[in-house]
């Protein structure tokens, strides 16, 4: 009995482990290169380019053929529904084209995987029927809502990076904008720096300098943007560049003072979670 609890842990970790590698960020080409030139190696050979693009279609051919049988319990029929499904993903920071189709597949597998453990679990307990059929029930529906817990945890830690890396953003734009570049070279140009120091936000002005490029209109890009972080921050910092540049007032002296503001709002935030510790240390303290 013993070994088949530990066959079903085993497996119940195993699927969570794929499940997380499946979302887990890719290292750039840009990333691997700069780490060849640190390491002095050459690029990969062709056998080993070959390999790794087999490896990757035959993933694909995998995920192609079991992820339309995994999600049918949890489709969306709904076109709407699709879309907002795929915009909280994009929150989130996947942006993929199999990214609805694996998270959808997650839920059905979780849901599997955990109701088998509690089916497992009641059964060595012994327990009775209408106690078993309930946590076996309740173990089914925390596997299949799991997933949405996980995503809503994923939206909220990459809105909070966005959120404390704006200030330091918006410094650099404004030193841009008053040495001469342009708006759309600004956000070129910190979206470049800001790389490494903010990651996330650096991500978010690359893809608005891309559909600049493309030809959609500096505004409509802005307002992507927006929807995608769903930041009240976001929205009020491109509200004010659309404004300087209707009525033709200075973007750079905007760009400052939505900088100090949201440095204070930071701030306050902190001090306001140093306040909360000392009650929440009550609890354990007692």
């Amino acid at each position: 009995m013993n070994v088949y609890l530990y066959a079903l842990g085993g497996m119940a970790v195993l699927s969570i482990m794929l499940i997380i590698y499946a979302f887990w960020p890719k290292p750039t080409q840009d990333d691997d290169a700069i780490k060849r030139r640190m390491t002095g190696r050459r690029a990969q050979n062709a056998m080993q380019e070959l390999r790794r693009q087999a490896k990757e279609s035959i993933a694909k051919r995998v995920l192609d053929t079991v992820a339309p049988l995994a999600i049918r319990s949890s489709m969306k029929n709904d076109a709407a529904q699709m879309s907002q499904l795929r915009m909280k993903l994009a929150t989130a920071g996947l942006r993929t084209e199999s990214a609805p189709t694996t998270f959808l597949a997650s839920k059905t597998v979780m849901a599997v995987l955990l109701g088998i453990a509690g089916a497992a679990y009641v059964w060595a307990k012994g327990t009775t029927i209408e106690n078993a059929v309930g946590i076996t029930m309740i173990a089914t529906a925390l596997g299949f809502l799991a997933p949405n817990l996980w995503l809503s945890s994923a939206i909220a830690k990459r809105s909070e990076k966005i959120r404390n890396g704006l200030p330091d953003t918006l410094d650099m734009m404004v030193i841009s904008v008053e040495s001469g570049l342009g708006l759309d070279a600004a956000f070129q140009r910190v979206g470049d720096e800001m790389k490494k120091v903010h990651p996330v936000l650096s991500e978010e002005l690359q893809l608005v300098t891309l559909e600049s490029q493309m030809g959609i209109p500096r505004a409509e890009a802005l307002t992507n943007m927006s929807a995608r972080t769903g930041l009240d921050e976001v929205r009020s910092l491109i509200a004010i560049i659309n404004q300087a540049e209707r009525f033709g007032t200075s973007i750079a002296k905007a760009l400052r003072n939505q900088s100090d503001a949201l440095r204070v709002k930071r701030r306050q935030a902190a001090e306001e979670r140093a306040q909360k510790t000392t009650v929440k240390l009550m609890a354990p303290l007692i």
